[in-house]
């Protein structure tokens, strides 16, 4: 008679739930981003608001990135 191991189906469930719950490995880490890198949002502002800075002409980015910049004192 040939002895062979007894199928447990505890230890099976066990199994197939420790691989089924087991937390995958992490990806790979982020680049660090660039110092100074700016980053392209969509922002709702009133009309007049925009015209004021876009009166200026080009560069009216700047100046609202500039004045958002000293409203969060930086």
């Amino acid at each position: 008679m040939i002895d062979r191991p007894r199928y447990d189906p505890r230890k099976a469930a066990e199994a197939a739930f420790k691989s089924a719950t087991t937390k995958p490995a992490p990806g790979p880490v982020s680049a660090p981003s660039v110092p100074g890198a700016k980053e392209m949002v969509s922002l709702r502002i009133d009309k007049d608001v925009l015209e004021h800075f876009q009166a200026d002409g080009a560069g009216w980015q700047d100046r609202i990135n500039a004045a958002l910049r000293a409203a969060a004192g930086k």
